[in-house]
C-alpha cells in the first residue's frame, strides 16, 4: 500500500489518501528496471505458464474431500457423507457439488503422503526446497521482476491482500518468505499485509498536489532516487527497492480487484456462503473462519489476475482453519467442513470457469493441498487429529492432464495402496510447469539446490 499524507490545514487532523497496492499504473516508466536483481537476463530456461499453490493451513482431511470412503466402518467414512461426480465410479465428500460437477477438469492426487503430520508450511516452504520459498526458486531462475513492467515473479497473498478487515498473517509455525538459499532479494512479493517495506513507502504529498500530475511524478523521482542514493551509499534493502520498482513499474492494475468486472468478484465472491452468525463462537478459530469466508475467493481471483499479468508463482494461503481436532479451539470435522466446504468449493470452481473462459487452463496450474492430512479415525470429540501418511492433494490447469484420480489408498484412507507421491514429486511438477530442467543445468551460476528439485521424478500421470 502506497500511502500519501496530507497535512493541509483545512483538514482537522492528517487525512491519508491510500493508492491500493499498486494505483500508480501508467504514472511511472519501467526503464527504472535496470538493476540485475530485477531485470533478469534473456534467454532464460523459462515457459510463460504460471503456478498458483492454494496453501489449506491446518491440514485438511483426505476423506472428507476427495476420498470419503464410504464403505469403511463408522467413525472411518467421511463425516459429511459424499456425493457423485461427473467421473464414472468417483465420489467427493458432500461438501463439494459444484467442484464434482467438475471433476473431469482437474486432477486428484489419492496417494500423496505429506510425509509428517506437523503443523508447518510444507510444501511452501519445506526440506525439498532447502527452507526456502518455493516461489523463491522461481524468482531466482526467472528474476524478481519481469523486465519491462516491474510485475514480481513471486507473489505471497494473505486474507488481508484483498480483506483490511480480516486478521493478521499467520506465521507461528513457519515463514513463508522465507528465502535460506537464494537471498531476500528473491523473496515473495507480499501486497496489503503492512509490514516495514509497505509502512517505509509513504510518500508525504498533499492532496492538492495530486491534482498536478508532474508533481506528483516529481515526487516519485524524488523517492527513487532516494533510494538509489542509499544504496550506492547504504547498500540499500533489496526488498524495499523490489517493492518500489514494482510499485512504479506500471502494473497497478493486477493488484487493483476494483478494476475487475464486478460479475467476476460477485462469481467468485465466497464471503456470502458462511455467515458469522452461522458459525459458532465458542471456537477460538471463529475469527479464522470468518477470514477464510470473507476472502478465499477474492483470494484465487487477485491470484488469476497476477498470473494474467505475468507473475509466475502466486501463493495462496487461508487462515488457519483446517485443524479440526474438535477441542477448545477447532470444531469437530462435521460441523468445521460446513465452515470450510463450501467456500472452497465455489472458490475453486469459479477459477476454474473463469481459466477457462479466458483461455487460460493451459498457461495456469493450480496446486491445492495442506501440510498434512487428518486421522483414518474419527476422535472421541467428532474430529480427525494430524496425520501425515496421507493427505488431500488438487491439481488443475497448467497444461496437465485432467480428469483423472491418480494413485489409491487403503481400505481407511491412512496410507497409499499405490505407489506414494511425495512432496518432492509436487516440488518438481510444480517446477518443471515453470521450467526447463535439462536447460537450468546449464544455466551459470543458480544454487544445485534448484536444479535438484527440479530434476526430481514429477507426479506420474500427468
Amino acid at each position: 500500500m502506497l500511502t500519501l499524507l496530507d497535512a493541509h490545514p483545512r483538514y482537522h487532523r492528517r487525512e491519508m489518501l491510500r493508492i491500493g497496492a499498486y494505483g500508480l499504473s501508467g504514472l511511472a516508466s519501467a526503464n527504472w528496471l535496470t538493476s540485475p536483481l530485477i531485470a533478469g537476463p534473456k534467454g532464460l530456461p523459462i515457459s510463460n505458464k504460471s503456478v498458483i499453490l492454494l496453501f489449506l493451513h491446518g491440514g485438511p482431511s483426505q476423506i472428507e474431500t476427495f476420498d470419503p470412503k464410504m464403505t469403511a466402518h463408522s467413525g472411518i467414512h467421511s463425516a459429511t457423507g459424499e456425493i457423485q461426480t461427473a467421473l464414472p465410479g468417483i465420489t467427493f465428500g458432500s461438501s463439494f457439488p459444484q467442484l464434482a460437477k467438475r471433476a473431469d477438469q482437474f486432477n486428484i492426487v489419492r496417494s500423496f503422503v505429506p510425509g509428517d503430520a506437523n503443523h508447518d508450511i510444507k510444501p511452501v516452504v519445506c526440506k525439498e526446497t532447502s527452507g526456502s520459498n518455493i516461489g523463491s526458486f522461481y524468482s531466482r531462475v526467472a528474476g524478481a521482476n519481469r523486465p519491462g513492467t516491474g510485475m514480481p515473479t513471486n507473489a505471497l497473498l494473505f486474507p488481508q491482500s484483498v480483506d483490511a478487515t480480516t486478521g493478521p498473517a499467520i506465521n507461528s509455525f513457519g515463514k513463508f518468505e522465507s528465502t535460506v538459499t537464494v537471498g531476500n532479494g528473491f523473496a515473495p512479493f507480499v501486497p496489503g499485509t503492512g509490514g516495514d517495506v509497505q509502512q517505509n513507502l509513504e510518500l508525504k504529498v498533499s492532496i492538492d498536489r495530486l491534482a498536478d500530475r508532474r508533481a506528483l511524478l516529481s515526487e516519485l523521482d524524488r523517492q527513487r532516487f532516494r533510494i538509489d542514493e542509499r544504496g550506492q551509499s547504504e547498500r540499500a534493502d533489496p526488498l524495499q527497492t523490489q517493492a518500489f520498482s514494482t510499485l512504479l513499474g506500471g502494473v497497478a492494475g493486477a493488484f487493483d480487484l476494483s478494476k475487475e468486472d464486478p460479475g467476476t468478484i460477485a462469481r467468485y465472491d465466497t464471503a456470502p456462503l458462511v455467515r458469522p452468525d452461522h458459525i459458532n463462537k465458542k471456537w477460538n478459530n471463529y475469527n479464522h473462519y470468518v477470514d477464510n469466508a470473507k476472502s478465499l475467493g477474492k483470494l484465487l481471483l487477485l491470484a488469476r489476475r497476477l498470473c494474467e499479468a505475468g507473475c509466475g508463482f502466486v501463493t495462496v494461503t487461508t487462515s488457519f482453519v483446517w485443524d479440526m481436532h474438535s477441542d477448545v479451539n477447532n470444531a469437530p470435522v462435521e460441523e468445521g467442513m460446513r465452515y470450510m466446504g463450501p467456500p472452497l468449493d465455489h472458490a475453486i470452481s469459479a477459477f476454474l470457469d473463469d481459466i477457462t473462459s479466458r483461455g487460460l487452463s493451459d498457461r495456469i496450474l493450480l496446486v491445492a493441498t495442506g501440510e498434512m492430512g487428518r486421522t483414518p479415525r474419527i476422535n472421541p470429540n467428532g474430529g480427525r487429529d494430524h496425520w501425515g501418511n496421507l493427505g488431500p492433494l488438487l491439481l488443475a490447469g497448467g497444461g496437465l492432464k485432467s480428469g483423472q484420480v491418480i494413485g489409491q489408498s487403503s481400505r481407511d484412507a491412512g496410507e497409499p495402496s499405490s505407489e506414494p507421491i511425495r512432496i518432492k514429486n509436487l516440488v518438481s511438477t510444480m517446477l518443471q510447469t515453470l521450467i526447463d530442467p535439462s536447460e537450468l543445468r546449464l544455466m551459470p551460476g543458480v544454487p544445485r539446490e534448484i536444479i535438484a528439485a527440479a530434476n526430481a521424478p514429477p507426479i506420474p500421470g500427468v
